[in-house]
């Protein structure tokens, strides 16, 4: 089994005790992104679609330093503090992904860091 830590600047630091992603052998994971510009550290904006197309940016960005895209995701983790918003993450996942879609849940929940609305995390099978 080969271990192997994901990190670019393209995407946000880590803001905690994590790494963005995590490579074992051909399977990538994506720690959980919330839409803030890698730049500056900062949320993108209040705008909740806004949001969430960073937050795919991050996860583009991510997947890529680890030799993959977006395409290779298998499974999306979705946290959102509120879900009545679910409908603006199918909007954002249709202009960003391309069928077949990956699998994916949607959760509700109460707070995000640093006041976000959306939070993603992912899997990816990549080549080897």
């Amino acid at each position: 089994m080969k271990r192997e830590i994901i990190s670019t600047n393209n995407a946000p630091e880590a803001i905690g005790t994590y790494s963005q992603a995590v490579r074992v052998d051909n399977t990538l994971y994506v720690s959980g992104q919330i839409p803030l510009d890698p730049n500056t550290m900062e949320l993108v904006s209040d705008n909740i679609e806004q949001q969430i197309q960073q937050v795919f940016i991050n996860l583009g960005a991510i997947c890529e330093a680890a030799g993959g895209g977006l395409g290779n995701v298998v499974k999306f983790n979705v946290y959102l503090t509120d879900l009545s918003n679910f409908g603006s993450v199918n909007a954002v996942m249709e202009r960003v992904l391309s069928k077949p879609y990956p699998a994916r849940a949607a959760v509700e929940v109460s707070a995000l860091p640093r006041g976000a609305k959306v939070e993603i995390d992912a899997i990816a099978l990549l080549d080897t």
